[in-house]
């Protein structure tokens, strides 16, 4: 790293409390000296997240992610690193050096990046003033059509394609790369031609958390065997499954006021009208089953969802396994009955604000919602459908691990099909839970040796200055695990300049994924310092020491009887047996603790 840049880092991160740049994440609780929260990269009911505000740096007891302020904000938005120091540096008021340090590679996939977004930007600033050019009259038309007033026609960044050819003419003429066009998702090629890939289209620009234009929804204004709506093909910056309409507007919200709960909309139209009437907390997955990501993204912002899907059947039984994987990373969720068919934003312009509310408040819990999405599909005035309903609503029912909440769903199926609570309770019994889809569960696998157990312990004790380290040298241990010895040499080294050690600091140390990150995490489990305190600690401490020194021993032992097998030379023969001797004496003083 350029000395200028790391210079620049140390400066911002001095600037910077991850306390408060991490409360705008996730919600914290102060709990003796760190603040906690459940972790915002892994599913947890319990928070095992810790922030030391002391040494700014953050650690997961449950999965082992681990990181400074940097490294947390890269993490929770999803960005390169570059770009979430640009984004603290913003926060910090400072201005970020123009340094080159990255490779070539690197480098070619940030000009990439920057270039593609550029041109989006460019795209989303065409497709405004062809809208406001006189020429637009269908996306006008269109417009008005759906009662969009021009204040939103412009927060949204709504825009016009007039056709197919002049948008990849007036990039052209801007200077871009004929690739990065393509690659941008915007410019499609055929036949050796380019041409726009919303072409003729109202469109509806995506911007993604950070205010980026990252791809473009468009919907055709005649009738035309296409589907009504297209999206960006997936590029560098865009991925439909880790993006959210409207997330842009959602984050400055949140700066505004705390957000209670969101609701999930299908489409570009639906989050507008709901925009419109006052409903700002509002996105759209864009008719895409919900994924962990945008789970996870959503987790930033709120604890409830409101799902708020069209009020047909196939739009209420879609995405099931969607709001199943939103419940399964910790979120509430909540399903919004829509009647006759109709979606929310035919609710709000028939019925307007106060009868869309209304629905909101008559949301379902998730298992409430699904029963009634089941009894849907039986007649209950015939015998069997009325057993295969009750099959299917008591699996459904089996799922709550609430005993009053199962008591309370047996007894409306027992109202809906009369059959007695008793014998319902008794069925559930015998049904076989299945679990609803869940992540994957966090898996820290430690098939260690037993001497590296004793290495973490031993500098962990020194790493976080624990009273059962005092009187021992560390630079006298030998670790012959090469993270341990990198990070024995950084704390001799502070200790020797009598500087305080930095534990953020070793994040520089070590790329992210790497056996070293990975083994760096081991050591930081120890950083909340309860197991390194107290008489067993104490024991456990010195017992560690002793086992690395021999461990040491024992390899310099086995070096040289292998050199003393080997040498020829009688003279040189007895050196290495006399230099084995004293080891091998120095072994037996240390075991017997002399």
């Amino acid at each position: 790293m350029a000395g200028e840049l790391k210079e620049f880092l140390t400066t911002l991160k001095e600037k910077l409390n991850i306390i408060e740049v991490a409360g705008n994440y996730v919600s914290l609780e102060r709990r003796g000296g760190n603040y906690w929260a459940c972790c915002p990269f892994h599913h947890e009911k319990t928070p095992s997240f810790a922030l030391n505000e002391a040494d700014q740096y953050y650690h997961c007891f449950g999965c082992g992610e681990s990181g400074d302020v940097i490294k947390f904000v890269q993490n929770m938005e999803n960005i390169e690193f570059m770009d979430a120091v640009k984004l603290l540096a913003e926060r910090a008021n400072m201005q970020v050096p123009q340094t080159g340090f990255d490779s070539q590679q690197t480098v070619e996939l940030k000009r990439k990046k920057d270039a593609i977004l550029k041109i989006l930007n460019e795209c989303a600033h065409f497709y405004l003033n062809n809208l406001n050019s006189g020429k637009a009259d269908e996306h006008v038309a269109y417009i008005l059509k759906r009662q969009i007033p021009s204040n939103l026609v412009r927060k949204f960044g709504l825009g016009a394609s007039l056709n197919f050819y002049d948008l990849p003419k007036y990039l052209l003429s801007k200077g871009f790369n004929r690739q990065d066009m393509i690659d941008s998702g915007a410019i499609n090629e055929a036949d050796g031609k380019l041409l726009d890939a919303q072409g003729g289209r109202l469109i509806y620009p995506i911007i993604n958390a950070m205010d980026e234009v990252i791809a473009f929804g468009g919907r055709v204004l005649k009738k035309t065997d296409f589907g009504k709506y297209k999206n960006t093909k997936e590029t560098l910056v865009f991925n439909k499954s880790k993006a959210l309409y409207n997330i842009n507007l959602l984050k400055k919200l949140k700066k505004e006021q705390t957000i209670n709960e969101v609701i999930i909309v299908e489409g570009y139209m639906d989050t507008i009208s709901l925009y419109q009437a006052g409903f700002k907390n509002v996105v759209a997955s864009m008719g895409t089953s919900l994924t962990q990501d945008q789970a996870r993204l959503l987790k930033r912002y709120t604890d409830n969802v409101l799902i708020s899907y069209d009020g047909d059947t196939a739009g209420q039984k879609a995405n099931m396994r969607g709001l199943d994987i939103l419940k399964s990373n910790g979120l509430n969720v909540k399903v919004v009955p829509l009647t006759d068919g109709l979606d929310p934003d035919d609710m709000i312009k028939q019925r307007g604000a106060e009868g869309y509310r209304r629905c909101l408040d008559s949301a379902m819990p998730l298992i409430d919602y699904k029963l009634a999405s089941v009894g849907r599909g039986f007649d209950l005035t015939k015998t069997d459908d009325k057993r295969r309903f009750l099959q299917e609503a008591m699996k459904i029912v089996r799922t709550s691990d609430s005993a009053a909440e199962q008591e309370d769903l047996l007894k409306s199926l027992s109202d809906k099909t009369g059959i007695s609570y008793e014998s319902l309770n008794r069925d559930l019994r015998s049904v076989p839970k299945v679990e609803t889809p869940a992540p994957k569960p966090v898996e820290r696998k430690d098939n260690s040796s037993m001497q590296d157990r004793a290495s973490r312990f031993v500098i962990a004790a020194f790493l976080f200055g624990a009273k059962i380290a005092k009187g021992e040298d560390i630079s006298k241990i030998h670790f012959l695990n090469g993270v341990h010895d990198i990070i024995a040499k950084y704390i001799f080294s502070k200790q020797f300049l009598e500087e305080r050690i930095q534990p953020a600091e070793l994040f520089e140390f070590f790329d992210e994924g790497t056996d070293e990150y990975i083994e760096l995490t081991r050591i930081l489990d120890y950083c909340d310092g309860n197991a390194l305190k107290g008489e067993v600690a104490a024991k456990y401490f010195k017992d560690c020491v002793k086992q690395l020194k021999v461990a040491a021993l024992n390899a310099d032992i086995t070096r040289l009887k292998s050199q003393v097998a080997q040498e020829v030379d009688d003279e040189r023969r007895k050196d290495l047996t006399s230099r084995l001797q004293a080891l091998i004496n120095q072994q037996k003083k240390i075991r017997s603790g002399e």
